[in-house]
């Protein structure tokens, strides 16, 4: 049977203590204590098996809905007894360039904090374990947790961005490479539809950073129920951190942009050329062709039909304006 609690234990004045055997009895005591909070890390629970916590912490229908069927856009909200936070963490493949999402819910409330995640991307162990080691940081309670979780997947933000950054130099110089050829280790040129689909991942990236700006920027500001005062300077650097991803991301879209218009401008200029040797090699052919086809009629009065020096004065005519024809569009640039 999958492992659907992740993790689960109870943080007295910053350090971790045994794991809740009842989850009632030890968010009662957790309040009476003052100094203590219950943290529960769940993965891509069934309804039965969320149906428990739900109840015991008095998590709100809708919220739940929510953390139950995921594919929600990053959000705050707040109810009478939590606070409701979906981020969305993101993975990225270099080798096949494909940005994927995943969604973590954060529920934060008095003593208590209830992890929900899905997907494989963004796991919580390393934040849980980095906050352990700093009891100072965790003796905030839940607002820490929510901060740590946030700054977590703002900051691998910038390193996607970044690893995109990267891969997107190599298609512009593989774009403008002089001979055309991809660059060195591809397999070839970037087309069109290779450069579309670049762009529909960071536009899958986009879809991830863009819309966790308002969230941030409210968790900022005074007023959020269960988020600690003094925490609102911290939650500013989250979202000034934020705020650089999105303009990473903003710049990678449009480099795509361009990117993409100067390919299908080259391609453009590529296929004139082509349309001019096309044309050049036909005109050259047209010449041959006429005298040929006037030579090639069968009348029996005709200029010059029994001079012996004709035949090889109209090949050479046919030669020599093919040569001309020939000099003249090499020196355009047609051929």
């Amino acid at each position: 049977m999958r492992a659907v609690i992740v993790d689960c234990a109870i943080y007295r004045a910053g350090r971790r203590t045994e794991g809740p055997g009842d989850l009632s009895e030890a968010l009662d005591a957790a309040r009476a204590a003052g100094d203590a909070f219950i943290w529960i890390g769940m993965h891509e629970p069934a309804a039965d098996e969320f149906d428990l916590v739900s109840r015991e912490f008095g998590l709100h229908p809708l919220a739940v809905e929510d953390a139950l069927r995921a594919h929600q856009r990053p959000k705050l909200e707040v109810y009478d007894d939590s606070l409701f936070v979906v981020l969305k963490p993101v993975v990225y493949e270099a080798e096949s360039d494909t940005v994927s999402a995943g969604e973590l819910m954060v529920f934060i409330g008095d003593s208590f904090v209830v992890t929900v995640r899905h997907g494989e991307g963004a796991p919580l162990a390393d934040v849980r374990a980095r906050l352990e080691s700093d009891p100072e940081v965790l003796a905030h309670g839940p607002t820490a947790v929510l901060y740590a979780i946030s700054d977590a997947v703002v900051d691998h933000y910038i390193d996607v961005a970044g690893e995109l950054q990267v891969d997107l130099e190599e298609m512009e110089a593989e774009v403008f490479a002089p001979t055309g050829g991809g660059a060195s280790g591809t397999s070839g040129p970037p087309t069109a539809e290779r450069i579309y689909r670049f762009k529909r991942q960071v536009l899958e990236f986009r879809r991830a950073t863009g819309p966790l700006a308002g969230p941030m920027a409210r968790l900022a500001s005074p007023g959020v129920p269960f988020v600690h005062e003094r925490s609102q300077p911290f939650f500013r650097d989250v979202s000034d951190h934020l705020t650089r991803a999105n303009e990473q991301v903003e710049g990678l879209d449009r480099l795509l942009s361009d990117i993409l218009a100067a390919h299908l401008a080259q391609q453009g200029v590529r296929q004139n050329d082509d349309m001019r040797k096309i044309s050049a090699w036909a005109a050259m052919a047209a010449v041959p062709t006429m005298v040929a086809g006037i030579y090639g009629m069968n009348f029996d009065h005709m200029p010059e039909l029994h001079w012996v020096g004709g035949y090889p004065m109209v090949l050479g005519l046919m030669a020599g304006t093919v040569y001309g024809l020939h000099r003249l569009f090499k020196r355009r640039g047609w051929l």
